[in-house]
């Protein structure tokens, strides 16, 4: 009776162990499949709201034609915001994709190592492919939940 319980316990044990090895592995593969250069091609949400995401204090549209470059082996990774009518801005940052596609961030000013900053972004890694992905953000004006959706292009 010992060693047919030992048994069922030790297969539940292997069980769980691959199970979690086989999601690690597609958090993996997700962060990988997002290593090269990006350009956010559009920006969706509620048009009622004024959107200023990350800390940066310019309109979500100054995004739209932003270039995101991503290395996954590392997790480092910039984003440069060029336009005529925004601020030009380019900003180092870590980046990690978890086994539930969730693709976080934190903005590393200059001068300072990635340890000492705490605050961070989440986003919803959604309809991932070859040469496309999108981000999507959950922000609050306080009371009302406002779903901002990135979509990126591969440029390279």
């Amino acid at each position: 009776m010992k060693k047919i319980l030992f048994t069922g316990l030790l297969g539940a044990i292997v069980a769980t162990s691959c199970s979690t090895a086989n999601q690690a592995q597609t958090a993996r593969v997700d962060n990988y499949n997002l290593k090269g250069i990006w350009q956010v091609t559009s920006v969706d949400y509620d048009k009622q709201f004024k959107i200023k995401p990350f800390g940066e204090g310019m309109d979500v549209n100054c995004f739209v034609g932003s270039q995101w470059t991503l290395i996954p082996n590392n997790g480092k990774g910039n984003y440069m915001v060029s336009s005529s009518e925004c601020p030009s801005v380019q900003r180092n940052f870590m980046f990690n994709v978890t086994k539930d596609k969730q693709f976080s961030f934190k903005v590393i000013p200059d001068g300072t190592k990635a340890k000492q900053t705490t605050a961070g972004y989440f986003m919803q890694l959604e309809n991932q492919t070859a040469t496309s992905f999108d981000l999507v953000q959950s922000v609050s004006d306080g009371s009302t939940p406002i779903t901002v959706v990135y979509h990126f292009q591969k440029a390279n």
